[in-house]
Parts: structure tokens; sequence; C-alpha cells
């Protein structure tokens, strides 16, 4: 199937950053402080509140274990998850349905897309345990703090591992940074496979990531990520139909804009 990149057009968008904590070590607020849960049980949002997190994060030793490897004190960073959740974790799970209903019919049979909608609202999660400092550092991270960033996906899979969510969801949420490569974090054996619903995930991931504002740069316009992604899919690392479903989704969503914008 061919991509017509002539379509390629500018889309804008806008990132309000909300956060209502400030991060403070899991252990030293009491818990009768804490506001009940107020998500709906069958949402994915009950396991981003405060008390969830607390909850999961004092039931898993693997959590400190992993920070430690990397000397990174044990904190929940409330103001960091909350500031991902209001933009990125939303705009992700939009965009991975978009990708979905834009598939060609025989592989949209084959993803999941309850599943792929779940673990995109929950795969930066694992930022909850990632220090302010690096999480919002406005230049480049060092390879330190990068080797830190890079445990979230690890980090949000532990956390979440004990829950009643599906296996599926858990995989995606830990290999949301893999790629068909296997050049992605964290590390694979020979036999990991990034199958559809991984590569629907990691595509919606980063083109939210590359069309927002963060504090180290920003948003990039529609064309400047499709042509970002487009190297990824000339490099094996993503699958062509997959980056032309992409494609159709942000055409749509443009000419949406521009039809909003003229009336």
């Amino acid at each position: 199937m061919g991509i017509n990149f002539s379509r390629i057009s500018f889309l804008s968008k806008t990132a309000p950053n909300k956060a209502v904590d400030n991060r403070q070590p899991y252990s030293s607020l009491p818990n009768q402080n804490l506001n009940n849960d107020r998500f709906e049980s069958n949402s994915p949002a009950k396991y981003t509140s405060e008390i969830m997190i607390r909850k999961l994060a004092n039931s898993n030793p693997r959590i400190g274990q992993i920070l430690a490897s990397v000397n990174t004190p044990f904190i929940i960073n409330m103001d960091g998850l909350n500031g991902v959740l209001s933009k990125h974790s939303a705009d992700t799970s939009k965009i991975a349905e978009g990708i979905v209903n834009n598939l060609p019919f025989s592989l949209k049979q084959k993803a999941d897309l309850n599943s792929v909608k779940t673990a995109a609202y929950l795969h930066d999660i694992g930022k909850v345990f990632i220090p302010n400092e690096i999480l919002n550092k406005t230049s480049k991270l060092t390879e330190k703090e990068t080797e830190i960033m890079h445990k979230h996906s690890e980090l949000g899979y532990e956390l979440l591992k004990n829950t009643n969510l599906n296996p599926k969801v858990l995989h995606l949420i830990k290999h949301h940074h893999q790629n068909a490569q296997k050049s992605g974090y964290p590390k694979t054996d020979k036999n990991f496979f990034a199958d559809l619903d991984l590569q629907i995930l990691s595509m919606a991931d980063k083109y939210s990531a590359l069309t927002e504002n963060r504090p180290y740069k920003p948003a990039l316009n529609r064309e400047e990520a499709l042509t970002i992604i487009r190297n990824d899919v000339r490099e094996g690392k993503l699958n062509p139909l997959v980056y032309n479903a992409l494609v159709l989704y942000t055409d749509e969503c443009a000419l949406n804009l521009a039809a909003k914008i003229n009336s």
C-alpha cells in the first residue's frame, strides 16, 4: 500500500499542564489524609490515583530494587505523573484509537483496541517514580539521567503487574519503547516480537510526544513529526501499514481542524 506524503499538512496542538501535588517520599504522608479513589472500578484511571499508587508501590519490593540499581531515591512524584496524564496519556490513547480505525480491514480485525487504549493511558505511569529534576529537565539529559528515565516502562509494569489488568496490557506497558529491530528498551531476548498492538502503541506514543510541548523542546508540527516516524519505518522498526493509518488519521484531524476554523 502506498503512502501519500503529499497530503501532509500543519496540525498544531496545545498542552495544558495540571499538577495537583508535590513529590514526597512515599512513606512520609499519612494514608488517612489521602482522598478516596474517585474513579470507576472499570476505568484505567483508578490505577493513577495517589492512594492506589502508594498501595501498589508498597506491595512490590522490586520497584525499590530497580530504583536502587540506578541510585535513585524511592519517591512518589504525583506532580510529574499528573503532568503526563493531563495531556500525553489521553492524547496517546486517542491517537492509538485513530490508528486502529484507519488500518486496512484485515489488520483492524487483529488489533485489540481495548487493550491498546488501556495501555496507552497507563503506559507512562512508571514516571511517577522519576525525580522531577529529570522528568521536567529543560536541557538534554546526561547519560546517567537517561538511564534513570529509561526505567519508567519497567517500573510501570512492576507497579501494575499484580493488579487485575490483563497480560496483554502489562506487556504493552513494559515494552512500549521497543520495536521490531529490538533496539529500544528494556532489553529483550531473541524471542521478543513487536506485534501489531505494540507497534500501534509505540507509534501513537511517539507522535504524541513529538507534537506536544515538552520542557526541553517545542512541539513539532504534523509534517515534522510524521517525517521522523517515517524514518523509523524505513529502518524496519515500525510497520508501514500502521504508519499509513497514522497518516490517514492525522489527515482527518487536520481537515476537521481546518473546517472548524473556517466555520
